[in-house]
């Protein structure tokens, strides 16, 4: 078969193509020497194996180079010959100019110095959050078992865009196959199970959302007797409390009377530090209400002298409004006058959203009182920054326990910071403690500048209501900002005058105390010891915030104070 001449048939070729291909076989050396490997540390010398001469065909040689002759290339030959000289001596690794500046007989001396660009992987390149440009505000819904908190709560986030229809579509096909058709706005924030089943919330729920001008974190704090622990964890981290108010026939009564968690929660509110209060009379949409402003205003005139006398300032530091937590009436929209003809206030956001700054503590020394702690690659610790700012690498201090710790990450509202100020909450990775060494009630503070500790203090203490006299050696439960600790009584030591503020000298003066017993509506200095040791406070002048305390015992609220002094067994 000759050229690229296809044959008739491929059998009458066959012979022509294997002839070649056994003719080359046939020269290989089939005698030559078995390889076996040697695994020797000294190397040895392979034997040559004999030379095989098989016609393979070669690629085509690369032609070499052509030597340009001078006469015929002239300058363009020269500078050729000039570039490829150039090209084949070794460059320095240091230029000129920067070998100027380096001391060459100390090839050290400057490393330290030196930045190395190293790879940075996917999750550290990840731009971080700088934190929020708004106004930061902590808002409480608090109020009687059944008001409405977490309905109210809900439909905020729906009417904000922070859930959207789809998720809260969800939630109402799950409300409806439990038979809770109503309950679905309090899904968006009742996350726990038992609490869906039995609608009543345990734990402080927690939720973000953003305004034209603030930025506002909910704390929907539970309304039952059972859970007013809880409730306080929520007060104490709270700028402004919602209280709500159901304003159906028979629910108002039942929450406002003696017993009811509406009064109890108002002034908790107070005493836990909160100075302004909105009062939301809810479900203004029922049909024994029908937006009634007659029973607005009977709801309203029996609330307004109780949180006079709790210590609210009507004037400026409460406001009220009508709502409906269900339809979404006031809540963000004002309510319209073929509703409502008789109010012409702002909504409920709108309110907001208008509030005055409130006062930080900025430049203060960083205090972060711990609520709760869980390990994530890490220990990670909780709280709201009273003092302060805290920044990713600080170098802090875990009181009481005086532990040394270094600030890894740092989120607020679950948004990645490199830096957060006095009014977030925040979540802190830490480094150099386990999380079986924190516990709530712990402060994160200023290695430079910590917090007071001790396991005696002096307090002012109002007696709000007991039915016994309180004498030296009572036990009692003591709510101090993220803590929770058995006091008790171990020294009374003066009355303190309503009307001027001041202690009785006479008592102060005389050697051993004459007070003998405290009983409700009094007002006088305890000296207080803690059971479980040495824990966080601060004096009254230093942190109000950290020196308010409610006294609790047999579930009930008897008293509520702040501390004056801070001393030891000693």
């Amino acid at each position: 078969m000759a050229g690229n001449e296809i044959p008739e048939s491929w059998d009458d070729g066959a012979d022509e193509v294997v002839a070649p291909v056994t003719s080359a076989f046939s020269k290989f050396n089939v005698h030559a020497a078995e390889f076996v490997p040697n695994f020797s540390s000294a190397p040895q010398q392979a034997p040559v194996p004999a030379a095989v001469d098989i016609p393979l065909e070669t690629p085509a040689a690369v032609p070499a180079q052509k030597k340009i002759p001078e006469k015929s290339g002239g300058a363009e030959a020269k500078k050729t010959a000039e570039m490829r000289k150039e090209n084949s001596q070794p460059q320095p690794l240091i230029s000129q100019s920067v070998k100027k500046d380096i001391d060459v007989s100390e090839p050290y001396a400057d490393y330290e110095d030196m930045e190395i660009d190293e790879p940075v992987s996917e999750s550290r390149a990840r731009p971080v959050d700088e934190g929020p440009k708004k106004e930061h505000l902590n808002i409480v819904f608090i109020g009687h078992v059944d008001a409405g908190k977490s309905t109210i709560g809900g439909h905020v986030l729906l009417e904000t865009g922070t859930v959207d229809k789809r998720t809260l579509e969800k939630y109402e096909r799950e409300a409806k196959e439990a038979g809770r058709e109503s309950w679905f706005y309090a899904y968006v924030l009742d996350t726990n199970p038992e609490e869906r089943d039995k609608g009543k919330t345990v734990e402080v729920g927690r939720a973000v959302f953003e305004t034209e001008k603030k930025l506002f974190t909910i704390l929907d704090a539970p309304g039952h007797k059972s859970f007013v622990a809880n409730m306080l964890e929520g007060a104490s981290q709270a700028d402004i409390a919602i209280l709500v108010i159901s304003a159906r026939k028979g629910e108002f009564e039942t929450g406002f009377e003696k017993g009811g968690q509406s009064r109890e929660h108002a002034l908790l509110a107070k005493t836990s530090g909160v100075k302004h209060l909105v009062v939301l009379i809810n479900k203004m949409d029922d049909t024994t209400v029908n937006w009634s402003e007659e029973r607005y205003n009977e709801c309203r005139d029996k609330l307004s002298p109780y949180l006079k006398q709790v210590g609210f300032n009507l004037k400026t530091d409460v406001f009220f409004m009508p709502v409906s937590g269900f339809t979404g009436a006031n809540l963000k929209e004002p309510v319209g006058k073929t509703v409502c003809p008789w109010y012409s206030g702002p909504s409920f956001l709108d309110y907001l959203d208008n509030l005055p700054p409130f006062p930080r503590n900025i430049e203060g020394p960083l205090r972060i009182p711990i609520i709760g702690r869980f390990r994530e690659m890490g220990t990670v610790v909780t709280g709201k920054i009273e003092s302060g700012s805290v920044k990713k690498g600080d170098q802090l201090l875990l009181m009481p326990n005086r532990i040394s710790v270094e600030v890894l990450q740092v989120w607020a509202d679950e948004t990645e910071v490199t830096v957060a100020a006095c009014g977030d909450n925040v979540r802190v990775k830490l480094r150099g403690v386990e999380e079986d060494d924190v516990q709530a009630g712990f402060i994160l503070c200023d290695s430079a500048n910590p917090c007071k500790t001790g396991s005696e203090f002096d307090a002012q203490v109002a007696i709000y209501e007991h039915k016994n006299i309180i004498c030296a050696g009572y036990k009692a439960i003591m709510h101090l900002h993220a803590l929770q600790e058995a006091v008790t009584v171990k020294k009374l030591i003066a009355l303190v005058d309503k009307r001027t503020g001041k202690p009785d000298k006479e008592n102060l003066e005389h050697q051993f105390p004459r007070l003998r017993c405290v009983k409700a509506g009094q007002l006088a200095i305890i000296r207080f010891e803690c059971a479980d040791g040495i824990v966080c406070m601060e004096n009254w002048k230093d942190f109000p915030q950290l020196s308010r305390f409610t006294l609790r015992d047999e579930g009930k609220t008897i008293g509520f104070g702040k501390i004056v002094k801070i001393g030891d067994k000693n």
